[in-house]
């Protein structure tokens, strides 16, 4: 059974482009919010989150921080165009298992995710 990744992010690019990377080893779904995925994740089981840092209305810290009281233990790796330090710290001090600058190379994606599901 293929393992399911939830991506997350406001730009559709950023969504179609991670799609296609990762759809031939992966069942792969899409929120464009972090409201939308909070809902994904509490109807569907999910293996693995992508999640975009810089969102609007609730951005990828809050949703992470939400998920957290139910969904502590889903994996996520944080997707961020900024590369600013604090939020990458940040992110790992909340827990999460690692992060990505954007744009990121598809096959640095594919290893980061590989990696991730190694460890389980």
């Amino acid at each position: 059974m293929q393992k399911r990744i939830l991506v997350v992010d406001d730009d559709d690019m950023n969504l179609a482009r991670t799609q296609i990377i990762l759809e031939e080893d992966y069942e792969v779904v899409l929120a464009e919010s972090g409201i939308r995925a909070l809902s994904i994740l509490k109807s569907q089981k999910i293996d693995l989150v992508l999640l975009d840092i810089d969102m609007p209305l609730m951005n990828g810290m809050e949703t992470f921080e939400r998920m957290k009281e139910f969904a502590a233990d889903i994996p996520v790796i944080f997707l961020t165009a900024s590369g600013e330090v604090e939020d990458v710290v940040g992110a790992l001090l909340l827990g999460a298992a690692d992060y990505l600058k954007k744009p990121y190379p598809p096959q640095e994606l594919l290893k980061r995710v590989a990696q991730e599901f190694e460890k389980k």
